[in-house]
């Protein structure tokens, strides 16, 4: 239920796709599992997560605090997507909620549950001649895992322990934090 931002950025090279300038771009945001196993039974565990919470969502836009955004939409049938229209060329941040946590498509062991982590991807689209916006233009993504409050709170925590413990060999294997992440382009 955290709102976080997702800043959109023009990243074109000079004269680069030249027919979109002027025009809106459609961008297509989609929480999914990040592991591939839970991806080959990704509508299983989404139909039983709806079966579970219904009317809720996975993912929302926070329209107040978005900036840019044109037309969002939430399809009914699709709980893990969320669309808008954007001009590239215009401030556009979007802020983003997942309501759902990472441990509830875990096995339930005993004893502290990992949680699966999962993917926000952004599928972005150029209007075709027909005014559909199909022609895809880019994709990009990053790893989360959610957590609620108290537990994200104590698994940071557990992670610094675990990262003080190691050797400043074994450190430089990971990436250090930052304030903000740039999404992967997606192949």
């Amino acid at each position: 239920g955290q709102s976080y931002e997702i800043r959109m950025l023009d990243n074109r090279k000079i004269g680069e796709l030249p027919e979109i300038n002027g025009k809106l771009v459609k961008s297509i945001f989609r929480v999914v599992f990040h592991d591939r196993r839970l991806q080959y039974t990704e509508h299983q565990q989404l139909e039983g997560w709806r079966w579970n919470r219904p009317g809720d969502r996975i993912l929302d836009i926070d329209i107040p605090m978005s900036v840019g955004i044109i037309d969002p939409r939430a399809n009914p049938t699709q709980l893990n997507t969320v669309e808008f229209l954007w001009d590239p060329t215009k401030r556009t941040s979007v802020f983003i909620q997942v309501h759902c946590i990472s441990t509830e498509f875990t096995m339930r062991k005993h004893g502290g549950e990992k949680g699966v982590p999962f993917r926000v991807q952004i599928d972005t689209f150029k209007e075709n001649e027909n005014g559909e916006y199909t022609e895809h233009l880019h994709s990009a993504s990053c790893q989360i895992k959610v957590f609620k409050p108290k537990g994200a709170d104590r698994k940071q925590k557990t992670d610094r322990e675990k990262m003080e413990k190691r050797t400043p060999h074994e450190k430089e294997k990971y990436q250090p934090s930052y304030e903000t992440t740039i999404l992967t382009e997606v192949g």
